[in-house]
Parts: C-alpha cells; sequence; structure tokens
C-alpha cells in the first residue's frame, strides 16, 4: 500500500478471456502478468488510485469453476477486506453467474463493492471489451459517498450495466452485451454519466462486522422437466446416492406433468428426507405454484417454489444453505426467503 489515504481497488484474476495476450513468440493466448496491468490499461493510472492485483496460479478456465475456487475467493476478501475500498474480481464468463450468486450469500454484511466482471475478447486485443469492463468496473468499485460505498454488493459489470450478482444470468456467448438481470433492474448504468439506481441497491446496517461462511454441500442435481420425460430417468435422479437437494426446472410459472406417477416420485424423494426446489426454465418471470393445476399438486407434495430466482442463484443457495445449516427445517425455511436480494 502506497498511502491509504488514496482510493484503494485489489484485481483479482482468477483467469478467463479478459486475461489473455496473444504470446508474440507462438501466438497462442496465454495470461498476462497483472503486476503489470497499467501496461496492458494504461488508463488505469489515470484514476490516480492505488490499485493493486493478486492472480490465481494457476489460472481457473471458468468451465472448472467449483465451490473451492468460491471459497478462495471469499478468503482473500476476508484477508484483504480492511486493506482496501472495494473489489474487482476478474473471471471467465461462463460461469461467472454462479460464483458472483455464491460470493453473494457467503459474504454476510458486506459493506464493500465485490464487482466480477470480463471480456469476450481478450485483453489484448484492439477491439477488446475487456478494456471498457475493467475501466468502469474499477471506477464504480472506488465511488464512495460521506465514506460509504454506494454499491456495497456482490454485483456483475458488462457492457455498460452492473447487475446484481445473483440476479444475473449469462445470456449470450458471441455478443458484448453477454449478461442480463430479466427479473430485477440495474443496480448502475454506465453511459456519458454514471447513474446510481440507488432505489434498488442493497445497502448493510454500517455497524454489522463482515461474516464470511465458507460451507458447501454439493450433493444437489437439477432436473429439467421436458415434453415425454420418463419415470425411469426420474426415479433415478431422485435415488441418486446421498442426493440431498434437487432443483427442478418447470415450464412457465412452475408447472410440470400431472402424471401420477411424477407426483409420487417427488413425494417419495421429499418423504425419505429430500428438499426440492423448483424455478422456471424461462429466463425471465416467477414460479407461482397453485395457479394451475399442475403444479398445484407439487405444492401439496412439499415442493419448494423458489419464485423468480435463477437457476444459477438457486444451485448456489441450495449447496450453501445444505453446508451451513443444522436442519432439514432450516434450509427449508432461508429457501423461501430473500438472502441476499435473490428473490423479490
Amino acid at each position: 500500500m502506497t498511502g491509504r489515504n488514496e482510493t484503494s481497488i485489489l484485481l483479482i484474476y482468477t483467469g478467463g478471456t479478459i486475461g489473455m495476450v496473444h504470446d508474440p513468440v507462438t501466438g497462442s493466448l496465454i495470461p498476462i502478468d497483472f503486476k503489470l496491468i497499467t501496461t496492458h490499461v494504461p488508463e488505469l493510472s489515470k484514476f490516480g488510485y492505488d490499485i493493486q492485483a493478486i492472480s490465481f496460479d494457476p489460472v481457473k478456465d471458468s468451465s472448472n469453476i467449483d465451490p473451492q475456487v468460491w471459497i478462495r475467493l471469499a478468503e482473500i476478501i476476508e484477508e484483504f477486506y480492511d486493506r482496501f475500498d472495494g473489489f474487482v474480481v476478474l473471471h471467465g464468463t461462463d460461469t461467472m453467474a454462479y460464483t458472483a450468486s455464491a460470493l453473494s450469500f457467503m459474504l454476510e454484511n458486506l459493506r464493500k463493492p465485490v464487482i466480477f466482471t470480463g471480456s469476450q475478447l481478450p485483453i489484448g486485443l484492439l477491439r477488446t471489451d475487456g478494456r471498457e469492463n475493467l475501466i468502469t468496473a474499477i471506477e464504480i468499485a472506488a465511488a464512495r459517498d460521506l465514506g460509504l460505498s454506494l454499491v456495497p454488493e456482490v454485483s456483475i459489470y458488462f457492457d455498460n450495466k452492473l447487475t446484481r450478482g445473483n440476479r444475473t444470468r449469462k445470456y449470450s456467448a458471441e455478443h458484448f452485451d453477454v449478461f442480463k438481470s430479466p427479473n430485477y433492474p440495474p443496480l448502475v448504468e454506465a453511459g456519458i454519466h454514471v447513474k446510481y439506481n440507488t432505489h434498488v441497491i442493497r445497502y448493510p446496517d454500517p455497524d454489522r462486522d463482515l461474516i464470511v461462511r465458507k460451507s458447501f454441500d454439493t450433493n444437489v442435481a437439477i432436473l429439467k422437466i421436458f415434453p415425454g420425460i420418463s419415470r425411469k430417468l426420474v426415479n433415478a435422479i431422485t435415488h441418486t446416492e446421498g442426493l440431498r437437494g434437487l432443483i427442478i426446472e418447470t415450464f412457465g410459472s412452475g408447472n410440470a406433468p400431472t402424471y401420477p406417477w411424477f407426483i409420487e416420485e417427488l413425494k417419495s424423494y421429499i418423504e425419505r428426507g429430500g428438499i426440492i426446489f423448483n424455478v422456471t426454465q424461462c429466463h425471465g418471470g416467477s414460479v407461482e405454484m397453485g395457479v394451475y393445476e399442475t403444479s398445484l399438486e407439487m405444492r401439496e407434495a412439499g415442493v419448494i417454489s423458489g419464485k423468480d430466482i435463477t437457476s444459477e442463484a438457486a444451485v448456489t443457495k441450495l449447496m450453501f444453505l445444505l453446508g451451513t445449516c443444522n436442519s432439514r427445517e432450516e434450509v427449508e425455511k432461508n429457501l423461501q426467503r430473500s438472502m441476499a436480494g435473490e428473490i423479490s
């Protein structure tokens, strides 16, 4: 730290396209040394911030991200929490929404920004979207008013919008507007001016300290409902050894087949101690169990409504609760409430 009076931001590079440049010898993509980030993005030096960087070694492709990486990220933030005003996490786009969702549950009473960003093109290319994403993510992470962070949340910045991490989904594999937040408005919109939508930002109790929880139970599964789904498949999943929680992605507002065998399989799994969480497979909207007959029987069997939660947040929340709660009742109670702004 060169001086604690200046704004300080910690960059954490986990891996992903944003941190790649072409090797001048082989022409292949290789990770950059983030200690030299201003060489690749000289505009950062104009901020006047104390910007420091930590890089995973080896870096992680986003397809290989797992709860151990989430825990490592949380530990880094916990270790440097008092030394920096904000954190910018550079991460591959494929699983960014999962990691951001997980961190939102792990970092209780968060009072500083943890902003995830990345890019579709390597930062070493002229047309990269990574440069603007990184610059604006740092600017937002540093934004304060009366000594308090303007966006003290775990969020994702991409293509001129900052969205709540546990409300965000990846929508495109080829366009720069990679992510969308279908059920919740942007926290920040960056154009000629940077507009902070303070009425939708969550602000913690400033007198409460950060609590970092690091336990996950990955004994969960996702069952996507589709026309013609067989009993054999459903039975195989619900009888998976050690399976503690099942997320079912249903049609529309939470609907599924009314075949007697289907309800029997779900009810049997719940009676054996399993937890079933119902989320919609639509990109936007909410589960409203009981509106149609096709969801009423599931509700009566004990299936829990996920309301307007994303699948990414549902998976990480269920893993988190199974890893931290002391009873099934506690898990079920917390599934139905908003813990980090993940449901309306």
